[in-house]
């Protein structure tokens, strides 16, 4: 069996695809980099969490607040994939695709990202992510309250008690960092692309 020159090993594509989403920008410093890679890791158990509520019998549950349209499965499969999308994001301040647009993108391609349109939303959500995730959530889970402020209902994975509680706590726990996390990539940015020509 002859193998054209050309072609490319199964997973080429995928291969230079994640090499190029992560290829490192000059001048990152290695702590960055780890705390860059590090925020989708602390979402990564989240949804991993919602995901395995797929496989839970909801026929009679309550979809709090979700409009009758929106079915709990696929909101539960969209905020997964969402919440990684945007955690993903943590990675452009040390990409080299969070300083120069991508050149396959029409118009804008090639061009060179401005300091500010990338570190002020970066750092907006980082106030955002900390204030969800350190006041809110840690703050009503120690009160035993929902973030409406009633009482947790008795069926609430952290008060069940047992391998549940500690299940939802191993998950969700480590999505207390993703804010102060994307905060201190999010200095190292600006400060490095202030420095830049």
């Amino acid at each position: 069996m002859s193998v054209h020159p050309d072609a490319r090993p199964a997973g080429g594509r995928v291969g230079a695809a994640w090499k190029a989403a992560h290829a490192p920008a000059a001048g990152v410093p290695r702590w960055a980099r780890v705390a860059a890679y590090a925020v989708p890791l602390t979402v990564l158990p989240s949804g991993i969490w919602r995901l395995g509520l797929l496989f839970v019998d909801h026929s009679e549950a309550d979809s709090g607040q979700l409009p009758d349209w929106l079915p709990l499965e696929v909101y539960v499969v969209l905020l997964s994939v969402v919440s990684e999308l945007l955690a993903f994001t943590a990675v452009g301040l040390v990409a080299a695709w969070g300083e120069v647009v991508p050149r396959w993108i029409p118009v804008l391609g090639g061009r060179r990202i401005p300091v500010a349109a990338a570190a002020v939303p970066a750092a907006l959500g980082a106030v955002a992510l900390t204030a969800l995730w350190t006041v809110l959530a840690a703050v009503t889970q120690v009160a035993g309250t929902t973030i409406q402020g009633d009482p947790m209902p008795a069926d609430f994975p952290s008060e069940v008690g047992g391998w549940t509680a500690l299940w939802f706590y191993v998950c969700y726990v480590p999505l207390v960092l993703w804010g102060p996390l994307l905060g201190v990539v999010t200095v190292a940015y600006w400060r490095r692309r202030r420095r830049m020509p």
